[in-house]
């Protein structure tokens, strides 16, 4: 424990904690990490509230996906306590009215359909083409899914689609920010990234090859490795 960094690391929509093991493994020995459960709250300042209450005083902090839309908050609530910033697989931007209706579209079928009826759909959307052909990997994110639930999986979509605009946050970040996303990322495109390291001061951009939106599941190694730069670790 002693000398390790307090890290903080917030998963997606549908994602558990085994969206973080390769990384929770790979850094033990420099992070403490803790793991976030982002299933009570619809809104992402009760999100950004329930972390900070359960987080160290001071902490890097990692959000994929959802958990970047909640890191910018975060950042909004209380920026003194991140000492380092990492934003994988997200966005800065609010959703746009096409993609509110996507999602309203998603609940509505959940609701009608179930859960299980949206599983296939957001493994082809999150996952590069190859990996999908990778059952056991696939097998992780859907059971992980399954975990969260339809009850949570509304609550969160609901938290995403009111979301604030995190654009204007982008100059207002002075710690160590990676900005980090898959190169076939269908979800939040590699454009969104190249926007959010030009907007924040000193932030480095590092695009995983061969891999869409789950990056931490499909290239982990390449992740990890990029976690420990960031934390100023040399291997």
């Amino acid at each position: 424990m002693c000398g390790r960094i307090p890290l903080v690391l917030l998963p997606g929509l549908l994602c558990d904690h085994s969206l973080w093991k390769h990384q929770v493994t790979a850094l033990d020995d420099v992070a403490d990490c803790q793991v976030m459960v982002m299933t009570e709250d619809d809104t992402m300042a009760g999100m950004a509230a329930r972390v900070l209450a359960q987080a160290p005083a001071k902490f890097a902090l990692v959000g994929l996906s959802m958990g970047g839309y909640c890191a910018f908050e975060i950042m909004r609530q209380a920026p003194d306590r991140v000492a380092r910033l990492a934003l994988l697989d997200t966005s800065h931007e609010a959703d746009a009215p096409s993609r509110r209706s996507e999602r309203l579209a998603w609940i509505a079928k959940a609701k009608l359909q179930g859960l299980e009826a949206l599983i296939p759909d957001h493994m082809a959307m999150w996952f590069h083409p190859e990996h999908l052909k990778d059952k056991a990997l696939v097998a992780v994110a859907a059971q992980s899914a399954r975990n969260v639930g339809l009850a949570a999986y509304e609550r969160q979509l609901t938290a995403i689609m009111d979301r604030l605009d995190s654009a204007p946050t982008l100059a207002l970040i002075s710690c160590p920010t990676l900005v980090l996303c898959g190169r076939q990322d269908m979800a939040t495109p590699l454009h969104l990234h190249e926007a959010m390291a030009d907007g924040i001061e000193g932030a480095e951009l590092v695009v995983v090859e061969d891999s869409g939106h789950l990056s931490t599941l499909e290239k982990p190694d390449v992740v990890s490795a990029a976690l420990r730069r960031w934390l100023g670790v040399s291997e």
